[in-house]
């Protein structure tokens, strides 16, 4: 992994890692003029063809509206879209434009020391395990994560090739590359290109929920996996929220999960601090599947 010379982070602190996190973590003017106006309204100013000369266009004669349908996955939690990527998402059914929200301090970017983005084996699905120098496979029930991006200035049609760069928590709260005893690792981190459907799709864990925090997933949206990988332009950064109940059936193995259940009882949606001034409403995945045989979310956001 690549560094710069800024130093990192904290770890994790019982605060949460994200408390105090300021946006200036992301990159590039296009996020950090939305992040100056009222983030929710004045979103809406800035999904016009200005969109879609930053993302790229995509062919709106073969890409349509899409959002994604999966069954539970079997232990492996083999992500998986709709067959034949054919369902289709209504404007109605994503109202509003996508969020933009905090990277944190643990993005592994290089916005904020170590930058993953650039390292051979970092485009790729399952990212339960770290690459490269180590193995090791994060413990945790299986979750396979579908995003699903449309155009928001283009009749919300599929966004083929655009490319996602999730992250997130590990069973214990941590983040690999920054918290004590993952330093080394890298795992839970990866980047994926979107399909003819607008599809990203990941196989992961469900992570943990640490201190003052509500269980989630970081993204990035860039306009290819080529800019991913190159530091190239941030389309859109922001969080997949999982709803409570699946989280409650995951946290009830505390072995693995340490702290999870308690920590998710002293928050909520509404008390989060990127969540909580609208309770998630635009970021609230769709969550199916059991602890025996894995949960798949899925997500359908605007950009």
């Amino acid at each position: 992994m690549s560094t710069q010379t800024q130093p990192a982070a904290p770890p994790p602190s019982t605060a949460g890692p994200e408390a105090g996190v300021h946006p200036d973590h992301d990159r590039g003017l296009e996020f950090d003029v939305r992040t100056l106006l009222a983030r929710r309204s004045a979103l809406g100013l800035l999904s016009g063809a200005g969109l879609l000369a930053l993302v790229g266009c995509s062919d709106a004669s073969s890409a349509t509206s899409a959002s994604t349908a999966s069954t539970a996955p079997t232990a492996s939690a083999t992500a998986t879209t709709s067959a034949g990527g054919g369902a289709t998402a209504s404007a109605a059914a994503v109202d509003s434009v996508v969020p933009d929200e905090t990277a944190g301090p643990y993005p592994g970017d290089g916005s904020n020391g170590a930058d993953v983005l650039d390292d051979s084996g970092i485009v790729r699905q399952d990212i339960s395990s770290s690459f490269g120098t180590s193995t090791t496979t994060a413990a945790g029930v299986p979750l396979a994560v579908n995003l699903t991006v449309l155009n928001s200035a283009d009749g919300y049609a599929a966004l083929e090739g655009v490319a996602v760069y999730a992250w997130h928590a590990d069973a214990q709260g941590r983040y690999s590359m920054y918290s004590p005893g993952v330093e080394n690792e890298n795992y839970l981190r990866g980047v994926q290109p979107t399909d003819a459907s607008g599809t990203a799709s990941f196989t992961t864990i469900f992570p943990g929920c640490y201190d003052g925090r509500w269980p989630h997933i970081h993204f990035e949206v860039y306009r290819s996996t080529s800019e991913a990988t190159s530091d190239g332009q941030i389309v859109k950064t922001s969080q997949i929220a999982l709803p409570q109940a699946a989280c409650e059936a995951v946290y009830a193995d505390g072995a693995t999960y340490v702290s999870s259940a308690d920590n998710l009882a002293r928050t909520s949606l509404t008390r989060d601090m990127v969540f909580g001034d609208d309770g998630g409403i635009h970021q609230l995945a769709t969550v199916t599947g059991d602890t025996a045989s894995g949960y798949v979310a899925n997500l359908t956001i605007a950009i």
